[in-house]
């Protein structure tokens, strides 16, 4: 049987089909537009966060909108796909289990406010910077510029640190100085390389505290209080004038040293060194 062209492809479908796309056109732009405008007219006080879900808010709405108003125009009889809606939106509930659960999350995520875009998170052992806060995953850029993706409902269920949420934070510095040393003279240079960092704050005051007796030195911390944006260069100086410091105070830092026994707890295993010279002769 020759099928019939004309029986679809008439004036009047034509008109019908032509009058959709411009509505279709019109109605993305419209939208595009109007979650610009909105975004724009945000406070600024508003944070990243509020202000993606609120522009998303807008395409979900619109676009939605959009999809009924096309409906209508097309006339579409939508009484066939309702008889098989209960076996689908059976089979959709299962598969898609998962995915609601990451969307309650999310919102649980957002009314938590336990952070926000630009915040550097700890995830486990994955850390960097909140890229993206969607329904069903927040997306990182670690510090090695790789995009890591997290299903909310691993971030409810997994201890979160939100490194930059305070204005200030403390680092902490392990040392270690030999036994011999004197630990007053060390506590004054610590406090003086701390105070003399031009990005140490004087307030909280450095904190100093004597940890434990290693297995090879005294193990010190020092604790430095800086602004969370200062991090990498308050590491690295403070790193670098401890051990000016101790080379130019002769404050020895340890190593593990080894002694053998011959099984006389007072009596150390007798070791001595030939030189190559000697052997060779």
């Amino acid at each position: 049987m020759e099928f019939e062209w004309s029986k679809y492809f008439n004036a009047d479908n034509f008109e019908k089909l032509l009058r959709t796309l411009i509505i279709l056109a019109i109605g993305i732009a419209f939208i595009y537009l109007l979650a610009f405008t909105v975004k724009k007219l945000l406070p600024k006080s508003l944070s990243q966060q509020r202000k993606m879900i609120i522009q998303r808010l807008i395409y979900y709405s619109g676009f939605l909108a959009l999809a009924f108003i096309i409906i209508a125009e097309l006339k579409i009889n939508l009484a066939p796909f309702f008889g098989a809606a209960g076996v689908i939106g059976l089979v959709i509930g299962v598969a898609s289990q998962t995915s609601i659960g990451n969307i309650v999350s999310g919102f649980f995520l957002v009314s938590e406010k336990s952070f926000e875009i630009g915040d550097v998170i700890k995830v486990g052992d994955k850390a960097g910077v909140v890229f993206s806060i969607d329904l069903l995953s927040i997306k990182i850029r670690t510090f090695d510029n790789q995009l890591l993706r997290i299903p909310n409902q691993t971030i409810i269920s997994t201890e979160l640190i939100n490194v930059t949420r305070f204005p200030i934070r403390r680092l902490d510095f392990l040392v270690s100085v030999a036994y011999k040393e004197d630990l007053a003279k060390v506590k004054t240079v610590l406090e003086e390389v701390a105070k003399a960092n031009p990005l140490s704050l004087d307030e909280p005051e450095p904190l100093i505290v004597f940890k434990d007796f290693g297995a090879s030195g005294i193990d010190i911390l020092l604790g430095v209080w800086f602004e969370k944006t200062n991090y990498l260069k308050v590491k690295n100086s403070i790193f670098q004038e401890i051990k000016q410091r101790f080379d130019e105070e002769g404050i020895e830092i340890p190593f593990p040293h080894v002694t053998l026994y011959t099984g006389e707890a007072t009596k150390p295993f007798p070791v001595t060194t030939t030189s190559a010279k000697k052997q060779q002769s």
